[in-house]
């Protein structure tokens, strides 16, 4: 298998591994920029995330503020073979929130039942909720030690390496035990 072979499996296991996740890790800040940990359900449509979320939750507050968060979608520790090494695609995002009564609304509502279900009976109609849309702008993708990429270009499929040197160890058995773990 070719470089070009190999980077392209590994834009596919990216996107292979967000579908496993219902909910993304988000990171905001306020005007002043005061970070927030989070995390929303969402739906993909076109290459963008959706998030439905509360004013009551501060990254909702964050969204509106600053258009922009990281998104992130990480692998559990209990599937992990090594802590030090999950597996976590991150999005730079822009963000915009998608104004109630137009047809976009509808139609990314409309993935929130099919994905959710029920759920969204309770709480598709509160007008306290707002669709955010995550509009990814540029990525990164981490397999396992010195696996990582950053993914650019249309779609973000335009995978490259992140570091080509890889790991910097202090001596050859350092270096040795990271090869292991590669």
């Amino acid at each position: 298998m070719n470089e070009n072979e190999k980077l392209q499996s590994v834009g596919e296991e990216a996107i292979a591994f967000k579908g496993l996740f219902k909910s993304v890790q988000l990171a905001t800040t306020n005007a002043q920029g005061i970070p927030e940990a989070s995390y929303a359900a969402f739906v993909e449509r076109d290459n963008k995330f959706y998030i439905y979320v509360s004013e009551l939750a501060t990254h909702c507050a964050n969204l509106r503020e600053t258009g922009r968060c990281s998104a992130m979608f990480i692998e559990s520790e209990k599937d992990a073979g090594h802590l030090f090494a999950r597996k976590r695609l991150v999005f730079k995002c822009d963000t915009q929130e998608v104004a109630r009564n137009t047809p976009k609304f509808d139609e990314v509502m409309a993935l929130f039942y099919d994905k959710f279900g029920k759920f969204m009976d309770a709480i598709g109609k509160l007008t306290d909720f707002h669709m955010v849309e995550l509009t990814p702008t540029h990525g990164s993708y981490v397999a396992g030690f010195a696996k990582a990429y950053h993914l650019n270009g249309q779609d973000l499929l335009q995978i490259t390496h992140r570091n080509d040197q890889g790991h910097a160890a202090p001596d050859q058995a350092s270096q040795q035990k990271l090869d292991e773990l590669a």
